[in-house]
This record gives C-alpha cells, structure tokens and sequence, in this order.
C-alpha cells in the first residue's frame, strides 16, 4: 500500500513531554500502512533516543533518525523531508500532538480539493493559535481571501512532489523564524491551499517548565535579521501592491507594533526593551510604508508610526496608558428556545475598571504624520477607535477545558452609543448580543464533544481584539439558569463556575443534575404508568429508559423504555409503562436514563424504588439503615517534645552518652524489689 502520508517530527531533549505526541501516533484513524512518523533525533542527551528507539522496534510505521545537534528544527525537518515516502509530509512538534482523525481528515480534504497545502484547526493550550482562520472551511484559500497570514508556524501537510518542484526547504542552522520563511513561500508558490477548519487537527501545548523554543527570550538583532529574510521572500515573489501590503501587515501588527504594546512591552527589562524597540525602528523605517500602515487599527497605527520616527518614550508611556484598558461583559439572560440556548450578552472596554470612554464627535480629523506626542497619540488612538465602531464586532466562542479545542457559535449583534451622563463630549462604545449555542450542531456543524466548555466573549473594537469570560450582568440576583437540558442527543447542564463564569456540562455532569432531590411525590402511579414531571427541558419527544433492580437475593434487573415529553410551564413529563407481572413483590430500586438513543447510555441511581405489595405499585422512599454507634477513639498520644525529637536524630553512642551526663533515663533498679 502506498504510504499517503509522511509524519516528520524534530526531536530535542523533549522528556516526558513526547508521551502525548507518541500516543496520538499510534492512534490516528488512518491505516498504519497507509502512513509513516519519521521522528529526526536532533543530537538528544536525555532518554528520548532509546524510547524512540525501542517504538520503532515496535512498530513497523515507526522510523527514527539520529544526527549531531544542529541547534535548530530546520535541518530535522529537512532530513525528514528526505526520508519521507509520503504522497504528502505532515510537520508535528515533538511537544505537540494530533487529533486521532487528524492524518485522515486532512489528506482527503486534499485530495479533494487538489491541494499542495492544507492546514488543519488548531486549539492552543497555554500557546496563542489562529483563531479568525479556524471561522469556517476554506476549500481554496489564498493570502488575499483568508487570513492564511495568522498561521506562520510549520504544522501543516505538504503535498511531497510540490515541495520537491519548486526545492522548498527550511533554513538551518540555530536561527528565528525559520518557519515564516517557509511557509511564506509556500503560500505564494502553492497551486492551491485548503484550510479544514471543522476538525481540531493540531494540539499546540505550553510545556508545564514553559521550555517550549518559542517561549525563550530572544536576541532583538538575529531575530530580526531572520525576520527581513521573511520579508525578502515575499519582495521575490510578488509586485508592489495590495498583496504584499497584506503580507508586510502581518509581521507589522504581529511581531512588530504588538510587541511595543501595553503589559506586553512594560514587562521586558528596560535594556532589553530599548534593544528591541530599536530594532523594531530599524525594520519599520526600511521595509514599511504608508500603505501599510494603513492595513493597521488605530492603536497599532499610533504605536508603528511613533515607532518608525524612533520615539520610544512616547512608545512607552502610550503603552503606560494603554495597559489599563481590559475588555468586560454582562450576561442579561440564558433560555433554551427549542433545542438551542439563547445568551443575551453586551461587551466593552473599560479603563482601569470603569466603562471606558471616548469622544462624540468623530468628523475631526487629525494631522498626517505621526502624533505630536504621547498625550496627541491616545487622543489620535481614541477618536480613531470611535470613526470605526461601525466595524466593531463581538463573538461567542466555546471552549473545551480541557483540550482547549474552541468554536465559534452564531451571534446577531448591535451596536449602542452610549451617553456618558455629565459629559456631552464622551460616549461608551457597547456591543450587544445574542448568541445561539445548538448543541446538536455547535461544533462546526457536529454535535458538542462531552467535556466542560467555556464561554469567551472575543470583543473587537478599533484595534482592539481581546477575549474575556462571560460573566453576569448583575450577582444581586445572579441571572437564573434554566433547566439542564436532554437536547441533541446530549445532556447539557448551564451552569456558573466558582468564579462567576458562564459555562455548559455536557455529559459530565451527576450531582449537579439534582437527581438526589428527587421525592416520592413527584412520581405517581396509574395502573401500569410511571410519571413524574421532571426539571429537564427537551425540545420534542426523546426516547429514555428506566432500570428496575428487583429485592434480593436474585436482584433481578429490568428495563422499561420510557419517554421524556415538553411539560407545560416547563420541565419535562417522564412516562414509563411498568411491567407489572414481571415485579416480585418487595422494593425495586429506580434508576434513570435520560438518553436512550446512545452508544452505552448511562444511567442515575435515583434516591426513589417502586414498592410492589398487596395493596398495589407505589413510589417510595428507601429505608434508612441506622449507622452503628461509633467506637471512640483513643485519646493521642501526647507528643514528644522538641528536644527529644532532635535526640532521636542523634547516633545510638551519642544519645546514650548525653543521657549518661545529663543523669536521665529509666530509674535505677532497687535492691530488694
């Protein structure tokens, strides 16, 4: 069987942190002849060589190559690149690890799509990943109709035959950004790119020692040196224009004006941030232009342009001021609609924790150049923010807790000037919302994984794009939380985190389902039917299941289909035939399965049985078996003091010396006694 795919992962002293990368090798979904992981050991010194190694003795897919340190990814992955038999080549950190479908998904949205590039969802945990790109599926995606540009890092397939027609390879050596060179060149030399955006493919992960090669402080000077070269490839295959712009806006905003901006910059050491801020200078004064910065929101524009004329006091004090600006939500109200939750929510930003502010009037227009200084430059930053509210946007975004993986959920919005009450001149900019979470359909069109997910609100207002948790309107009282509901084919439970936070259970939750509140009495009997109105809310019927667990010894077990109906004024009718002949007579122990139509439905013991007498079926409460009467403790034992515990420490000659010279120890034995 040809090999589809050729998984090349560079490897260097990862530890422990391989385990998650192994693991998702070994369960792709692909055929194990239809791929190979090529793992390039880049000169380890820890155990990593003979455990990769002892997989590959292993597993016949599994290949590993040693070579002396090279000081970079770049020549691993070429070398991989070399040994790979892959129709296409697939790029994995050695810290990272890959969706069990990932390998499957993405060659065959290649192939359908004729793709010599495809780039798969990613969801970053601890680490920042494209999120704008990840929106919907991109069959065939260019630099001008995607953002492709958000994603420079070198975790994609590669169809083999086109790397090896144009001679793309990795710069080497120990060097930045080797990735954005090439990548930069793939994305403007590839016949066609295709992002697959309803899978998490990639699981890009934040070491726990943060020893990621990313996360490690920089040289200013080499890194930017490596950065130019980015920019050369781009100069090489394009023309003055549009295209370019778009292409220079990215490492502008990205690696250059972001970096010089609020707590971000603030943080650094004040030597290393001047280093920086000078190199910044040096890069933007040589290969920006006006056309680019005009790519840029408001607050990047002020910062690059004082940037490029090398004011770096006036740099510092804008991000001074702009690092107390935060986004903040309100959450007004959640409600099922059908089988969907509707939020209704409104977004900010605030200054120092007050709503923040800006001015009425947008029709000035301020001077050409760059701001006079850094009182000019938040007055600029402001006024600008405020002509553009009319692209402000706000999204509801999902994400697992676990995993990290995230989705976008449809939002109607609107956008609100708010008067500030005293200030005729000021306004407050606010998006209000309401979103739709189906959770049949919210995970890019397929049901919701079990997990606990997290509502983010993602506020985009001037150049401003930040994200924040969804917190309640009002704590006095907090918004009431509707029912747990049994909805596409999943149970999910909206609930308030210990830090006030918006969240959905989906499959996870017991306890927090309320079962153990259940009371006889809101259960009847009729005949030969069990009902009880329950506090669940479903949007139609759906098929559920009771279990009978019959007196002992025998405790036979049987089980009833039973149906989950809308009530009216809400909560959900169980009804349920009861086998009548087939109950004994004793206590039948209940138990409850709010979903039927799944793989391995799970049900809850209820606090509740069924009695089965003479005198007929009835919903009882179980007998409360006594607890025998504790047997006390004995008192502790008294404590050592402190210096016959440091005694004890002492060798056996020692301690038996200083009791000798102290005159303590056991009493002399008397004569005679």
């Amino acid at each position: 069987m040809p090999v589809k795919v050729s998984v090349v992962v560079p490897v260097y002293n990862p530890g422990p942190y391989i385990e998650d990368c192994v693991a998702s090798m070994l369960r792709q979904s692909l055929p194990r002849d239809e791929y190979e992981v090529i793992f390039v050991d880049d000169g380890s010194s820890d155990e990593t060589p003979a455990r990769l190694d002892a997989l590959a003795a292993e597993h016949p897919h599994i290949h590993v190559i040693h070579q002396e340190p090279s000081g970079w990814s770049g020549k691993p992955r070429n070398v991989g690149i070399a040994a790979s038999k892959g129709e296409f080549v697939m790029f994995v950190d050695n810290d990272d690890f890959l969706g069990d479908e990932a390998l499957e998904r993405m060659y065959n949205y290649g192939v359908e799509n004729e793709a010599d590039l495809i780039i798969g969802k990613m969801a970053g945990k601890g680490r920042p990943v494209p999120v704008e790109l990840f929106r919907r599926n991109h069959p065939r995606a260019t630099v001008e109709n995607a953002p492709l540009m958000s994603s420079l890092t070198p975790h994609k397939m590669l169809r083999r035959s086109f790397l090896d027609d144009i001679g793309l390879r990795f710069p080497e050596g120990r060097r930045r950004l080797e990735d954005h060179v090439f990548v930069a060149e793939a994305y403007l030399r590839a016949s066609n790119i295709s992002v697959l955006s309803d899978y998490v493919c990639y699981y890009h992960l934040k070491r726990e020692d943060a020893s990621n090669a990313g996360f490690q402080r920089f040289d200013p000077v080499g890194y930017f040196a490596n950065l130019r070269e980015a920019l050369d490839v781009v100069e090489r295959y394009t023309e003055p224009g549009a295209k370019r712009d778009r292409m220079f806006h990215r490492w502008l905003n990205n690696e250059m004006t972001e970096r010089l901006r609020g707590k971000r910059f603030l943080k650094l050491p004040d030597d290393y941030r001047r280093e920086l801020f000078d190199e910044i200078h040096k890069v933007i004064a040589e290969r920006m232009g006006p056309s680019v910065f005009a790519l840029l929101g408001p607050a990047q524009r002020v910062v690059a342009e004082l940037a490029a004329a090398g004011r770096y006091e006036d740099v510092l004090a804008v991000a001074e001021w702009e690092a107390s600006i935060a986004p903040s939500t309100a959450m007004d109200s959640v409600v099922w609609d059908g089988g969907a939750l509707k939020i209704d929510f409104s977004a900010e930003y605030s200054a120092d924790g007050a709503p923040k502010t800006y001015p009425a009037d947008t029709a000035v227009t301020p001077p050409d150049g760059p701001a006079a200084d850094a009182a000019d430059a938040v007055t600029r930053l402001e006024l600008g923010t405020a002509a553009r509210f009319g692209k402000a946007n706000v999204d509801l975004v999902v994400r697992e807790r676990e995993t990290h993986a995230q989705f976008f959920q449809p939002v109607k919005i609107t956008r609100e000037t708010v008067p500030v009450e005293g200030r005729p001149d000021r306004v407050r900019l606010v998006v209000r919302a309401t979103a739709t979470v189906d959770p049949a359909n919210a995970a890019s069109g397929a049901p919701l994984p079990s997990g606990l997910w997290d509502a983010f609100v993602r506020l985009t207002i001037g150049g401003w794009t930040r994200e924040h948790r969804l917190f309640p309107a009002s704590k006095e009282p907090f918004p009431a939380m509707p029912f747990p509901g049994v909805v596409g084919g999943r149970r999910v439970l909206p609930y308030w985190t210990v830090k006030d936070n918006f969240a959905l259970d989906v499959d996870m939750a017991s306890k927090r389902l309320g079962f153990d509140a259940f009371k006889p009495a809101d259960f009847t009997v009729a005949g030969d039917r069990l009902r009880a109105v329950l506090p669940f809310h479903v949007a139609g019927d759906v098929k559920a299941s009771i279990r009978l667990t019959g007196p002992k010894p025998a405790a036979e077990v049987l089980e009833v289909p039973a149906t989950l109906s809308p009530a009216e004024g809400g909560g959900a009718v169980l009804d349920a035939p009861l086998p009548v002949r087939s109950l004994q007579e004793g206590n039948w122990r209940l138990a409850l399965s709010l979903l039927a139509d799944v793989t391995e439905p799970r049900f809850f013991t209820l606090p509740l049985l069924v009695r089965n007498s003479p005198e007929g079926l009835k919903v009882a409460k179980p007998a409360v078996k006594k607890k025998p009467a504790a047997t006390p403790e004995p008192a502790p034992k008294a404590k050592p003091s402190a210096a016959r515990r440091l005694a004890r420490k002492l060798p056996l000659p020692v301690r038996r010396a200083l009791v000798r010279a102290l005159g303590r120890g056991k009493p002399a034995r008397q004569e005679g006694k």
